[in-house]
């Protein structure tokens, strides 16, 4: 099957610009965090498309560079990019494993301040449980348990949480994450993506406003 990236086109990129290098920006394709930044060449770029890996050209090693080759934490290409300069890459990846040497997410250091970034982030580690089970994880076991299962605690979070607000609750907030982590989970096990949700909230959002 032909993905994304194998349909590339890299012939408009401008590599005289940057000496035969252009820099290339390592995004995650289900959270959508940004990962890495790093250089690519026209023999490292071949490699990637060839092999799905990406692989970097190294200025200190002057030598290609496999992300990943040392530590195993890889980065699978799902879909790639040029910017409107032509002499910029945006590689959409599934990280198997930190990102950083320093063993965070992203080279750009875990957020500790709790954000939106953090659903984003919780649906990334449901898929590589989806993928990689562990024993004695509560995720991989709702994934044994079939999208039935998962269906039905979908709907019993709903109703606590309906519960918790309508008696005015302090558990709200608790209630709404545990609905929030469950959803996830189902979108997961229903393969559909968060960003095909955040897609529609968004389309919807520029309708409200164009009729504003």
């Amino acid at each position: 099957m032909t993905t994304d990236f194998q349909k590339f086109d890299g012939s408009k990129i401008d590599w005289a610009k940057g000496d035969g290098l252009v820099p290339a920006i390592a995004q995650d394709a289900r959270s959508l965090r940004v990962l890495m930044l790093g250089y690519v060449s026209q023999e490292s770029l071949v490699a990637t498309l060839e092999t799905g890996l990406v692989t970097f050209f190294s200025r200190s090693k002057q030598r290609l560079w496999k992300k990943g080759e040392t530590s195993g934490n890889v980065l699978r290409l799902k879909d790639i990019k040029v910017d409107c300069d032509n002499d910029t890459l945006l590689m959409q990846v599934q990280p198997e494993g930190p990102t950083c040497h320093l063993g965070t997410v992203s080279c750009f250091g875990d957020e500790s301040a709790p954000n939106l970034s953090v659903i984003a982030d919780l649906a990334a580690t449901i898929h590589m449980r989806h993928l990689l089970p562990q024993h004695g994880s509560y995720t991989a076991k709702l994934f044994e348990e079939g999208l039935s299962r998962i269906a039905q605690k979908v709907g019993e979070e709903a109703v606590e949480t309906v519960i918790a607000a309508t008696t005015k609750s302090p558990s709200l907030a608790s209630e709404t994450a545990d609905l929030i982590y469950h959803l996830l989970v189902l979108l997961e096990a229903s393969d559909t993506r968060l960003k095909d949700v955040l897609r529609i909230l968004h389309e919807r959002s520029q309708i409200k406003k164009n009729h504003d």
